[in-house]
Protein backbone atom coordinates (compact mmCIF):
# COMPACT_ATOMS: atom_id res chain seq x y z
CA UNK A 1 0.00 0.00 0.00
CA UNK A 2 1.12 3.63 -0.62
CA UNK A 3 1.62 6.18 2.37
CA UNK A 4 1.43 9.40 2.75
CA UNK A 5 4.22 10.51 4.95
CA UNK A 6 3.59 14.14 4.07
CA UNK A 7 1.31 16.29 7.20
CA UNK A 8 -1.01 18.39 4.52
CA UNK A 9 -2.13 17.59 1.72
CA UNK A 10 -2.44 20.75 -0.26
CA UNK A 11 -3.03 20.32 -3.76
CA UNK A 12 -5.39 18.13 -5.50
CA UNK A 13 -1.93 16.66 -7.34
CA UNK A 14 -0.39 15.64 -4.36
CA UNK A 15 -4.02 13.65 -3.28
CA UNK A 16 -3.33 12.37 -6.94
CA UNK A 17 -0.44 10.58 -5.81
CA UNK A 18 -2.10 8.46 -3.32
CA UNK A 19 -4.84 6.69 -5.52
CA UNK A 20 -5.12 3.35 -5.49
CA UNK A 21 -8.43 1.96 -7.31
CA UNK A 22 -8.69 -1.60 -6.07
CA UNK A 23 -12.47 -2.24 -6.88
CA UNK A 24 -12.22 -0.72 -10.31
CA UNK A 25 -8.64 -2.64 -10.90
CA UNK A 26 -9.75 -5.76 -9.23
CA UNK A 27 -13.21 -6.56 -10.17
CA UNK A 28 -15.12 -6.86 -13.24
CA UNK A 29 -16.18 -3.99 -15.13
CA UNK A 30 -19.91 -4.24 -16.75
CA UNK A 31 -19.01 -5.56 -20.72
CA UNK A 32 -21.69 -3.92 -22.34
CA UNK A 33 -20.54 -0.63 -20.73
CA UNK A 34 -18.74 -0.05 -24.04
CA UNK A 35 -21.62 0.01 -25.88
CA UNK A 36 -23.60 2.44 -24.02
CA UNK A 37 -22.20 5.76 -25.08
CA UNK A 38 -22.39 7.51 -21.38
CA UNK A 39 -23.96 4.70 -19.41
CA UNK A 40 -26.88 7.60 -18.56
CA UNK A 41 -29.60 5.62 -19.51
CA UNK A 42 -31.72 2.97 -17.44
CA UNK A 43 -30.86 -0.47 -18.52
CA UNK A 44 -29.93 -3.92 -17.47
CA UNK A 45 -26.75 -4.89 -16.45
CA UNK A 46 -26.62 -8.39 -16.45
CA UNK A 47 -22.83 -8.78 -15.33
CA UNK A 48 -20.10 -7.44 -13.84
CA UNK A 49 -19.24 -5.46 -10.87
CA UNK A 50 -19.46 -2.05 -11.67
CA UNK A 51 -20.28 0.08 -14.67
CA UNK A 52 -17.70 3.21 -15.48
CA UNK A 53 -19.78 6.35 -15.39
CA UNK A 54 -18.92 9.91 -15.68
CA UNK A 55 -20.39 12.64 -12.88
CA UNK A 56 -22.59 15.01 -14.18
CA UNK A 57 -21.44 18.22 -13.00
CA UNK A 58 -23.59 20.68 -10.69
CA UNK A 59 -23.93 23.86 -13.12
CA UNK A 60 -22.14 27.60 -11.07
CA UNK A 61 -21.10 25.21 -7.92
CA UNK A 62 -21.40 27.04 -4.71
CA UNK A 63 -19.30 25.81 -1.63
CA UNK A 64 -21.21 25.44 1.35
CA UNK A 65 -18.97 23.58 3.77
CA UNK A 66 -16.66 21.04 4.75
CA UNK A 67 -15.80 18.73 7.59
CA UNK A 68 -13.25 20.09 9.52
CA UNK A 69 -12.22 16.85 11.98
CA UNK A 70 -12.57 14.42 8.74
CA UNK A 71 -10.21 16.95 7.20
CA UNK A 72 -7.58 17.14 9.61
CA UNK A 73 -7.80 13.44 10.18
CA UNK A 74 -6.91 12.69 6.37
CA UNK A 75 -4.21 15.76 6.12
CA UNK A 76 -6.25 17.68 3.96
CA UNK A 77 -5.51 21.55 4.46
CA UNK A 78 -7.42 24.50 3.80
CA UNK A 79 -5.81 25.62 0.59
CA UNK A 80 -6.93 22.21 -1.44
CA UNK A 81 -10.38 23.13 -0.54
CA UNK A 82 -10.01 26.38 -1.60
CA UNK A 83 -8.82 25.16 -4.83
CA UNK A 84 -10.60 25.22 -8.41
CA UNK A 85 -9.48 22.01 -8.51
CA UNK A 86 -11.01 20.57 -5.67
CA UNK A 87 -14.07 22.56 -6.59
CA UNK A 88 -14.58 21.06 -9.84
CA UNK A 89 -13.82 17.34 -8.64
CA UNK A 90 -16.50 17.36 -6.14
CA UNK A 91 -19.14 19.13 -7.80
CA UNK A 92 -19.06 16.52 -10.11
CA UNK A 93 -16.39 17.49 -13.03
CA UNK A 94 -13.89 15.55 -13.67
CA UNK A 95 -12.46 17.17 -17.14
CA UNK A 96 -9.19 18.25 -15.54
CA UNK A 97 -8.72 15.79 -13.42
CA UNK A 98 -4.88 15.21 -11.69
CA UNK A 99 -3.13 12.57 -13.16
CA UNK A 100 -2.74 9.27 -12.13
CA UNK A 101 -6.78 9.78 -11.21
CA UNK A 102 -8.48 8.40 -13.05
CA UNK A 103 -11.31 10.93 -14.67
CA UNK A 104 -14.16 8.60 -14.50
CA UNK A 105 -16.14 6.94 -11.49
CA UNK A 106 -18.23 3.94 -11.14
CA UNK A 107 -21.58 2.66 -10.26
CA UNK A 108 -23.10 -0.20 -8.96
CA UNK A 109 -25.49 -2.51 -8.92
CA UNK A 110 -27.12 -4.08 -6.07
CA UNK A 111 -30.24 -6.56 -4.82
CA UNK A 112 -33.16 -5.72 -2.57
CA UNK A 113 -34.28 -6.90 0.57
CA UNK A 114 -36.80 -5.70 2.54
CA UNK A 115 -37.35 -7.12 6.27
CA UNK A 116 -35.65 -10.37 4.94
CA UNK A 117 -37.83 -11.22 2.05
CA UNK A 118 -36.43 -10.99 -1.80
CA UNK A 119 -38.06 -8.36 -4.07
CA UNK A 120 -37.41 -7.23 -7.24
CA UNK A 121 -40.44 -5.37 -8.17
CA UNK A 122 -38.35 -1.95 -7.89
CA UNK A 123 -35.87 -3.06 -10.11
CA UNK A 124 -37.75 -1.37 -13.84
CA UNK A 125 -37.23 -4.10 -15.93
CA UNK A 126 -38.87 -6.79 -12.96
CA UNK A 127 -35.39 -8.41 -13.07
CA UNK A 128 -33.02 -7.43 -10.40
CA UNK A 129 -30.62 -6.29 -13.03
CA UNK A 130 -31.64 -2.30 -13.44
CA UNK A 131 -31.38 -1.53 -9.71
CA UNK A 132 -28.44 -0.04 -7.65
CA UNK A 133 -26.67 3.30 -7.24
CA UNK A 134 -28.89 5.56 -8.84
CA UNK A 135 -27.43 8.71 -8.53
CA UNK A 136 -24.19 8.20 -6.40
CA UNK A 137 -20.98 7.63 -8.01
CA UNK A 138 -17.70 6.46 -6.82
CA UNK A 139 -14.75 9.05 -8.04
CA UNK A 140 -11.60 8.27 -6.42
CA UNK A 141 -9.90 5.56 -3.91
CA UNK A 142 -7.34 6.49 -2.09
CA UNK A 143 -4.42 5.05 0.58
CA UNK A 144 -3.78 7.81 2.99
CA UNK A 145 -2.08 7.43 6.01
CA UNK A 146 -1.64 3.49 5.75
CA UNK A 147 -5.53 4.17 5.23
CA UNK A 148 -7.75 2.83 2.13
CA UNK A 149 -10.51 5.25 1.46
CA UNK A 150 -12.95 5.57 -1.14
CA UNK A 151 -14.95 8.54 -1.99
CA UNK A 152 -18.31 8.62 -3.77
CA UNK A 153 -20.46 11.74 -4.62
CA UNK A 154 -24.21 11.64 -3.80
CA UNK A 155 -26.53 13.67 -6.70
CA UNK A 156 -23.68 13.20 -9.13
CA UNK A 157 -26.27 12.66 -12.01
CA UNK A 158 -27.35 9.67 -13.96
CA UNK A 159 -26.41 6.18 -14.30
CA UNK A 160 -27.85 3.43 -15.79
CA UNK A 161 -29.11 2.33 -12.45
CA UNK A 162 -31.46 5.66 -12.35
CA UNK A 163 -34.13 4.20 -12.48
CA UNK A 164 -35.60 6.75 -15.25
CA UNK A 165 -35.05 9.73 -12.65
CA UNK A 166 -32.88 12.74 -12.97
CA UNK A 167 -29.65 11.36 -10.76
CA UNK A 168 -29.80 14.49 -8.73
CA UNK A 169 -29.52 14.94 -4.93
CA UNK A 170 -31.48 17.90 -3.37
CA UNK A 171 -30.12 20.75 -0.65
CA UNK A 172 -32.36 19.60 1.66
CA UNK A 173 -31.43 15.68 1.86
CA UNK A 174 -27.75 16.61 1.19
CA UNK A 175 -27.56 18.89 4.49
CA UNK A 176 -29.02 16.39 6.67
CA UNK A 177 -26.65 13.56 5.35
CA UNK A 178 -24.25 15.81 5.12
CA UNK A 179 -24.61 16.72 8.87
CA UNK A 180 -26.06 13.34 10.27
CA UNK A 181 -22.75 11.54 9.23
CA UNK A 182 -20.45 13.38 10.82
CA UNK A 183 -22.73 13.67 13.79
CA UNK A 184 -22.98 10.40 14.20
CA UNK A 185 -18.95 9.55 14.01
CA UNK A 186 -18.42 12.24 17.18
CA UNK A 187 -21.52 9.93 18.98
CA UNK A 188 -18.62 7.42 18.67
CA UNK A 189 -20.79 5.23 15.79
CA UNK A 190 -19.31 3.32 12.86
CA UNK A 191 -20.66 5.99 10.01
CA UNK A 192 -19.96 6.71 6.10
CA UNK A 193 -18.15 10.66 6.69
CA UNK A 194 -18.82 13.87 4.95
CA UNK A 195 -16.03 15.45 3.04
CA UNK A 196 -17.50 18.22 1.34
CA UNK A 197 -20.70 19.84 0.27
CA UNK A 198 -21.56 21.84 -2.68
CA UNK A 199 -24.96 23.71 -4.45
CA UNK A 200 -26.05 25.38 -7.10
CA UNK A 201 -28.38 28.34 -7.99
CA UNK A 202 -28.46 27.54 -11.66
CA UNK A 203 -30.42 23.90 -11.47
CA UNK A 204 -33.03 23.08 -9.62
CA UNK A 205 -35.18 19.52 -9.71
CA UNK A 206 -38.89 19.32 -9.06
CA UNK A 207 -39.35 16.37 -5.49
CA UNK A 208 -42.41 15.76 -4.06
CA UNK A 209 -43.34 17.10 -0.52
CA UNK A 210 -45.51 18.60 1.88
CA UNK A 211 -47.83 21.98 2.52
CA UNK A 212 -46.38 23.92 4.99
CA UNK A 213 -48.13 22.78 8.47
CA UNK A 214 -49.09 20.28 6.90
CA UNK A 215 -50.66 16.36 9.08
CA UNK A 216 -50.38 15.09 5.64
CA UNK A 217 -48.46 11.13 6.03
CA UNK A 218 -48.26 11.48 2.19
CA UNK A 219 -46.60 14.10 -0.02
CA UNK A 220 -48.85 16.54 -1.70
CA UNK A 221 -47.05 18.76 -4.07
CA UNK A 222 -44.04 19.43 -6.15
CA UNK A 223 -41.83 22.03 -5.32
CA UNK A 224 -38.46 23.01 -7.05
CA UNK A 225 -35.35 22.69 -4.91
CA UNK A 226 -31.55 23.55 -5.29
CA UNK A 227 -30.10 20.31 -6.63
CA UNK A 228 -26.38 19.54 -4.33
CA UNK A 229 -23.12 17.30 -4.13
CA UNK A 230 -22.02 15.75 -1.29
CA UNK A 231 -19.34 13.80 -1.07
CA UNK A 232 -19.30 10.75 1.52
CA UNK A 233 -16.27 8.72 2.06
CA UNK A 234 -16.06 5.11 3.60
CA UNK A 235 -13.31 2.42 3.71
CA UNK A 236 -15.64 0.87 0.82
CA UNK A 237 -19.17 1.10 -0.18
CA UNK A 238 -20.14 -2.67 -0.53
CA UNK A 239 -23.80 -3.24 1.26
CA UNK A 240 -25.42 -6.51 1.83
CA UNK A 241 -27.76 -5.86 -0.73
CA UNK A 242 -24.77 -5.91 -3.19
CA UNK A 243 -23.22 -9.30 -2.12
CA UNK A 244 -26.84 -10.42 -2.45
CA UNK A 245 -27.47 -9.15 -6.42
CA UNK A 246 -24.28 -11.66 -7.41
CA UNK A 247 -25.43 -14.68 -5.01
CA UNK A 248 -29.03 -14.42 -6.28
CA UNK A 249 -27.19 -15.04 -9.80
CA UNK A 250 -25.26 -17.57 -9.32
CA UNK A 251 -28.26 -19.32 -7.31
CA UNK A 252 -30.24 -19.15 -10.70
CA UNK A 253 -26.48 -19.71 -12.50
CA UNK A 254 -27.65 -16.49 -14.47
CA UNK A 255 -24.04 -16.40 -16.45
CA UNK A 256 -21.16 -18.59 -16.73
CA UNK A 257 -19.13 -16.45 -14.18
CA UNK A 258 -21.93 -15.89 -11.97
CA UNK A 259 -20.32 -17.85 -8.68
CA UNK A 260 -16.81 -16.70 -10.00
CA UNK A 261 -18.48 -12.85 -9.28
CA UNK A 262 -19.55 -13.46 -6.32
CA UNK A 263 -16.54 -15.16 -5.01
CA UNK A 264 -14.92 -12.21 -5.58
CA UNK A 265 -17.00 -9.40 -4.39
CA UNK A 266 -16.70 -11.49 -0.78
CA UNK A 267 -12.79 -11.84 -1.06
CA UNK A 268 -12.95 -8.24 -2.02
CA UNK A 269 -15.21 -7.06 0.76
CA UNK A 270 -12.76 -9.28 3.31
CA UNK A 271 -9.93 -7.15 2.04
CA UNK A 272 -11.45 -3.75 2.18
CA UNK A 273 -13.53 -4.15 5.50
CA UNK A 274 -12.07 -6.83 7.13
CA UNK A 275 -8.06 -8.25 6.21
CA UNK A 276 -6.84 -7.47 9.94
CA UNK A 277 -8.86 -10.04 11.30
CA UNK A 278 -9.54 -12.32 7.95
CA UNK A 279 -5.73 -13.79 6.80
CA UNK A 280 -5.23 -14.12 3.14
CA UNK A 281 -3.56 -17.62 3.69
CA UNK A 282 -6.64 -19.40 4.97
CA UNK A 283 -8.96 -21.21 2.52
CA UNK A 284 -11.96 -19.95 1.34
CA UNK A 285 -14.58 -21.87 4.15
CA UNK A 286 -12.47 -20.44 6.85
CA UNK A 287 -12.59 -16.79 5.35
CA UNK A 288 -16.66 -16.92 5.06
CA UNK A 289 -17.34 -18.30 8.68
CA UNK A 290 -14.94 -15.86 10.19
CA UNK A 291 -16.77 -13.20 7.57
CA UNK A 292 -20.00 -14.12 9.04
CA UNK A 293 -19.13 -13.84 12.75
CA UNK A 294 -17.13 -10.68 12.53
CA UNK A 295 -19.91 -9.45 10.84
CA UNK A 296 -22.44 -10.33 13.31
CA UNK A 297 -20.33 -8.82 16.48
CA UNK A 298 -20.34 -5.10 14.33
CA UNK A 299 -23.93 -5.57 12.95
CA UNK A 300 -25.14 -5.89 16.81
CA UNK A 301 -22.68 -3.60 18.19
CA UNK A 302 -23.90 -0.97 16.21
CA UNK A 303 -27.63 -1.62 16.22
CA UNK A 304 -27.18 -1.04 19.66
CA UNK A 305 -25.36 1.95 19.90
CA UNK A 306 -28.08 3.19 17.69
CA UNK A 307 -30.29 2.75 20.02
CA UNK A 308 -28.22 4.22 22.77
CA UNK A 309 -28.24 7.66 21.29
CA UNK A 310 -31.82 7.56 19.98
CA UNK A 311 -30.74 6.96 16.39
CA UNK A 312 -33.71 5.26 13.57
CA UNK A 313 -32.77 4.28 10.60
CA UNK A 314 -36.07 4.16 8.77
CA UNK A 315 -35.24 2.38 5.73
CA UNK A 316 -32.92 -0.25 6.81
CA UNK A 317 -33.21 -2.60 3.33
CA UNK A 318 -30.53 -4.52 2.79
CA UNK A 319 -29.31 -2.45 -0.16
CA UNK A 320 -28.93 0.19 3.10
CA UNK A 321 -26.42 -1.98 5.23
CA UNK A 322 -23.03 -1.46 4.90
CA UNK A 323 -21.35 -5.31 5.03
CA UNK A 324 -18.38 -3.23 6.75
CA UNK A 325 -20.96 -3.12 9.84
CA UNK A 326 -21.15 1.35 9.98
CA UNK A 327 -24.00 3.23 9.06
CA UNK A 328 -24.76 3.90 5.57
CA UNK A 329 -27.50 5.63 3.70
CA UNK A 330 -29.55 8.55 5.46
CA UNK A 331 -32.70 8.85 3.94
CA UNK A 332 -35.70 9.09 6.22
CA UNK A 333 -33.77 8.94 9.44
CA UNK A 334 -34.49 10.52 12.68
CA UNK A 335 -33.58 11.04 16.10
CA UNK A 336 -36.15 10.68 18.67
CA UNK A 337 -37.93 13.12 20.43
CA UNK A 338 -40.26 12.20 22.44
CA UNK A 339 -39.77 8.45 23.26
CA UNK A 340 -42.12 5.79 21.62
CA UNK A 341 -40.68 2.36 21.23
CA UNK A 342 -42.38 2.34 17.50
CA UNK A 343 -40.89 5.68 16.82
CA UNK A 344 -40.68 5.77 12.77
CA UNK A 345 -39.48 8.78 11.32
CA UNK A 346 -40.29 7.44 7.20
CA UNK A 347 -44.17 7.61 6.22
CA UNK A 348 -43.55 4.55 4.11
CA UNK A 349 -41.33 2.47 6.75
CA UNK A 350 -43.92 0.08 8.62
CA UNK A 351 -43.14 -0.98 11.95
CA UNK A 352 -40.46 -3.72 10.99
CA UNK A 353 -38.02 -0.52 10.98
CA UNK A 354 -39.58 1.01 13.94
CA UNK A 355 -36.84 1.79 16.42
CA UNK A 356 -37.19 -0.94 18.64
CA UNK A 357 -37.33 -3.30 16.01
CA UNK A 358 -34.24 -2.26 15.19
CA UNK A 359 -32.39 -5.41 16.32
CA UNK A 360 -34.89 -8.15 14.34
CA UNK A 361 -34.67 -5.72 11.28
CA UNK A 362 -30.83 -5.95 11.54
CA UNK A 363 -31.11 -9.85 11.90
CA UNK A 364 -33.12 -10.15 9.23
CA UNK A 365 -30.20 -8.30 6.92
CA UNK A 366 -27.54 -10.58 8.75
CA UNK A 367 -29.61 -13.54 7.68
CA UNK A 368 -29.97 -12.67 4.08
CA UNK A 369 -26.02 -11.69 3.79
CA UNK A 370 -25.11 -15.35 5.30
CA UNK A 371 -27.67 -16.94 2.62
CA UNK A 372 -25.65 -14.67 0.25
CA UNK A 373 -22.59 -16.54 1.50
CA UNK A 374 -24.23 -20.42 0.63
CA UNK A 375 -23.42 -20.89 -2.51
CA UNK A 376 -19.62 -20.91 -2.11
CA UNK A 377 -20.25 -23.40 0.39
CA UNK A 378 -22.83 -25.64 -0.92
CA UNK A 379 -19.79 -28.47 -1.53
CA UNK A 380 -18.87 -28.27 2.31
CA UNK A 381 -21.59 -29.51 4.51
CA UNK A 382 -19.17 -28.53 7.76
CA UNK A 383 -18.91 -24.89 6.75
CA UNK A 384 -22.58 -25.02 6.05
CA UNK A 385 -23.46 -26.06 9.27
CA UNK A 386 -21.51 -23.85 10.89
CA UNK A 387 -22.71 -20.86 8.97
CA UNK A 388 -26.10 -21.99 10.27
CA UNK A 389 -24.97 -21.76 14.30
CA UNK A 390 -24.20 -18.45 13.43
CA UNK A 391 -27.56 -17.46 12.20
CA UNK A 392 -28.93 -18.98 14.98
CA UNK A 393 -26.74 -17.15 17.53
CA UNK A 394 -27.16 -13.60 16.15
CA UNK A 395 -30.69 -13.06 18.61
CA UNK A 396 -28.43 -14.21 21.84
CA UNK A 397 -25.42 -11.73 20.79
CA UNK A 398 -27.76 -9.23 20.16
CA UNK A 399 -29.43 -9.02 22.95
CA UNK A 400 -26.61 -9.54 25.77
CA UNK A 401 -25.21 -6.28 23.43
CA UNK A 402 -28.62 -4.53 23.95
CA UNK A 403 -28.12 -5.53 27.72
CA UNK A 404 -24.64 -4.12 28.68
CA UNK A 405 -25.66 -1.20 26.58
CA UNK A 406 -28.53 -0.64 28.86
CA UNK A 407 -26.39 -1.00 31.67
CA UNK A 408 -23.85 1.46 30.91
CA UNK A 409 -26.91 3.91 30.03
CA UNK A 410 -28.50 3.60 33.28
CA UNK A 411 -24.71 3.43 35.03
CA UNK A 412 -25.11 0.25 36.59
CA UNK A 413 -22.69 -3.03 36.77
CA UNK A 414 -25.32 -5.58 35.66
CA UNK A 415 -28.52 -5.22 33.50
CA UNK A 416 -31.63 -5.11 35.50
CA UNK A 417 -34.62 -6.22 33.80
CA UNK A 418 -37.26 -5.45 36.30
CA UNK A 419 -36.00 -2.09 36.74
CA UNK A 420 -35.37 -1.57 33.17
CA UNK A 421 -39.07 -2.86 32.33
CA UNK A 422 -40.48 -0.52 34.92
CA UNK A 423 -38.46 2.16 33.38
CA UNK A 424 -39.65 1.79 29.74
CA UNK A 425 -43.33 1.62 31.07
CA UNK A 426 -42.97 4.70 32.80
CA UNK A 427 -40.81 6.54 30.26
CA UNK A 428 -44.33 5.61 27.98
CA UNK A 429 -46.32 6.48 30.74
CA UNK A 430 -45.19 9.86 31.26
CA UNK A 431 -44.06 11.13 27.93
CA UNK A 432 -40.39 11.92 28.28
CA UNK A 433 -37.70 13.43 25.81
CA UNK A 434 -35.45 10.40 25.79
CA UNK A 435 -32.38 12.26 25.63
CA UNK A 436 -33.13 14.66 27.90
CA UNK A 437 -33.93 11.94 30.54
CA UNK A 438 -31.03 9.89 30.32
CA UNK A 439 -28.79 13.10 30.04
CA UNK A 440 -30.12 14.96 33.33
CA UNK A 441 -30.37 11.06 34.72
CA UNK A 442 -26.69 11.40 34.72
CA UNK A 443 -26.46 13.94 36.73
CA UNK A 444 -27.20 11.34 39.47
CA UNK A 445 -30.53 13.35 40.72
CA UNK A 446 -31.30 13.54 44.30
CA UNK A 447 -35.32 13.54 43.46
CA UNK A 448 -37.37 13.63 40.07
CA UNK A 449 -37.38 17.50 39.65
CA UNK A 450 -34.27 17.16 37.71
CA UNK A 451 -35.67 14.59 35.37
CA UNK A 452 -38.94 16.97 35.11
CA UNK A 453 -36.89 18.52 32.36
CA UNK A 454 -37.21 16.05 29.96
CA UNK A 455 -41.47 15.78 30.71
CA UNK A 456 -43.84 16.10 28.11
CA UNK A 457 -47.05 15.61 30.33
CA UNK A 458 -46.98 17.22 33.21
CA UNK A 459 -45.44 16.09 36.09
CA UNK A 460 -47.93 17.61 39.11
CA UNK A 461 -49.73 14.37 38.92
CA UNK A 462 -48.89 12.44 41.97
CA UNK A 463 -49.91 9.21 40.89
CA UNK A 464 -46.82 9.00 38.12
CA UNK A 465 -44.87 11.68 40.99
CA UNK A 466 -44.67 8.43 43.36
CA UNK A 467 -44.18 6.07 40.88
CA UNK A 468 -40.91 8.13 39.56
CA UNK A 469 -39.59 8.65 43.18
CA UNK A 470 -40.25 4.62 43.59
CA UNK A 471 -38.35 3.63 40.76
CA UNK A 472 -35.84 6.43 41.48
CA UNK A 473 -35.20 5.12 44.90
CA UNK A 474 -34.84 1.16 43.04
CA UNK A 475 -32.39 3.04 40.59
CA UNK A 476 -30.42 4.50 43.48
CA UNK A 477 -29.76 1.20 45.28
CA UNK A 478 -28.35 -0.45 42.27
CA UNK A 479 -25.41 2.08 41.53
CA UNK A 480 -22.58 2.24 43.13
CA UNK A 481 -22.43 5.83 44.59
CA UNK A 482 -21.22 5.80 48.67
CA UNK A 483 -19.91 9.59 48.13
CA UNK A 484 -19.73 12.40 46.19
CA UNK A 485 -15.96 11.43 44.29
CA UNK A 486 -18.18 8.18 43.46
CA UNK A 487 -20.96 10.71 42.32
CA UNK A 488 -18.62 12.53 40.63
CA UNK A 489 -17.11 9.64 38.94
CA UNK A 490 -20.43 7.58 37.63
CA UNK A 491 -21.66 10.82 36.42
CA UNK A 492 -18.68 11.52 33.87
CA UNK A 493 -19.08 7.69 32.63
CA UNK A 494 -22.59 8.06 32.22
CA UNK A 495 -22.17 11.80 30.21
CA UNK A 496 -19.90 9.91 27.65
CA UNK A 497 -22.97 7.14 27.20
CA UNK A 498 -25.64 9.59 27.09
CA UNK A 499 -25.04 12.91 24.42
CA UNK A 500 -26.18 16.23 25.27
CA UNK A 501 -27.28 16.91 22.11
CA UNK A 502 -28.69 15.07 19.26
CA UNK A 503 -29.46 15.99 15.47
CA UNK A 504 -33.35 16.42 15.72
CA UNK A 505 -35.21 17.09 12.50
CA UNK A 506 -36.75 20.54 13.73
CA UNK A 507 -32.78 21.46 13.91
CA UNK A 508 -32.68 20.22 10.31
CA UNK A 509 -35.41 21.62 8.68
CA UNK A 510 -34.19 25.18 9.82
CA UNK A 511 -30.87 24.68 8.79
CA UNK A 512 -31.73 23.49 5.06
CA UNK A 513 -34.16 25.86 4.68
CA UNK A 514 -31.62 28.84 5.19
CA UNK A 515 -29.47 27.18 3.02
CA UNK A 516 -32.45 26.92 0.17
CA UNK A 517 -32.33 30.69 0.84
CA UNK A 518 -28.39 31.35 0.51
CA UNK A 519 -28.27 31.15 4.13
CA UNK A 520 -25.31 28.70 4.96
CA UNK A 521 -24.75 29.44 8.78
CA UNK A 522 -26.63 27.38 10.53
CA UNK A 523 -25.45 24.34 8.53
CA UNK A 524 -22.02 25.46 10.13
CA UNK A 525 -23.45 25.99 13.82
CA UNK A 526 -25.10 22.27 14.06
CA UNK A 527 -21.96 21.55 12.60
CA UNK A 528 -19.79 22.93 15.20
CA UNK A 529 -22.49 21.73 17.97
CA UNK A 530 -22.98 18.46 16.83
CA UNK A 531 -20.11 17.35 15.97
CA UNK A 532 -19.10 17.87 19.97
CA UNK A 533 -22.51 16.07 21.22
CA UNK A 534 -21.37 15.39 24.94
CA UNK A 535 -19.73 18.34 25.90
CA UNK A 536 -21.33 21.11 28.19
CA UNK A 537 -21.44 24.22 26.37
CA UNK A 538 -22.16 27.63 26.33
CA UNK A 539 -25.86 28.53 27.71
CA UNK A 540 -27.18 30.04 25.07
CA UNK A 541 -26.03 27.31 22.81
CA UNK A 542 -28.24 24.80 25.57
CA UNK A 543 -30.94 27.06 25.73
CA UNK A 544 -31.11 26.63 21.97
CA UNK A 545 -30.41 22.73 21.61
CA UNK A 546 -31.08 21.22 24.75
CA UNK A 547 -35.00 21.41 24.61
CA UNK A 548 -37.69 19.47 24.36
CA UNK A 549 -39.24 18.88 20.80
CA UNK A 550 -41.65 22.29 20.64
CA UNK A 551 -45.28 21.69 20.95
CA UNK A 552 -46.26 23.17 17.93
CA UNK A 553 -44.08 20.58 15.71
CA UNK A 554 -45.81 17.46 16.72
CA UNK A 555 -47.68 16.01 13.80
CA UNK A 556 -45.99 18.16 11.43
CA UNK A 557 -44.96 16.75 7.80
CA UNK A 558 -41.58 17.10 7.19
CA UNK A 559 -40.59 17.61 10.82
CA UNK A 560 -42.25 14.45 12.78
CA UNK A 561 -42.16 12.16 9.77
CA UNK A 562 -40.77 12.77 6.12
CA UNK A 563 -41.24 10.91 3.15
CA UNK A 564 -38.13 8.68 1.64
CA UNK A 565 -35.79 11.67 1.35
CA UNK A 566 -34.62 12.10 -2.07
Amino acid sequence: MKKNTKQNIDTLQELATLSDYSFINKLASDPDAKFNEDNKSPREVFSGHYVPVKPTPIKEPIYISRSEIFFKELGFSKKLIESDEFKKMFSGDMSNISKPMKDIGWATGYALSIYGREYYAQCPFQTGNGYGDGRAISILEAVINGKRWEFQLKGAGRTPYCRGADGRAVLRSSVREFLAQEHMHSLGIPSSRSLSLFTSKKEQVNRPWFRDNSYSKDPELMIEEDVAISTRVAPSFIRVGQVELFARRARKNEHPNALKELEKIVLHLIDREYSELIKQDLSLEEKLILLANEFQNRLTTLIAKWIRVGFCQGNFNSDNCAAGGFTLDYGPFGFIDMFDPKFQPWTGGGMHFSFFNQPVASEKNFLSFCSSLKPLLKSNEKALEELEKIENNFPKVMQSKMQNMWAKKLGIDKFDFELFDELIHLMIETKVDYTIFFRELSYIPNNINQLEKSFYNDSKNEVIKTKWNNWLEKWKSCINVNDDKDKQKLSTQMKLTNPKYTLREWHLVWAYQEAQNGNYQPVKELQKIMTNPYDEQTKEIEEKYYIKKPSDFFGIAGISHVSCSS
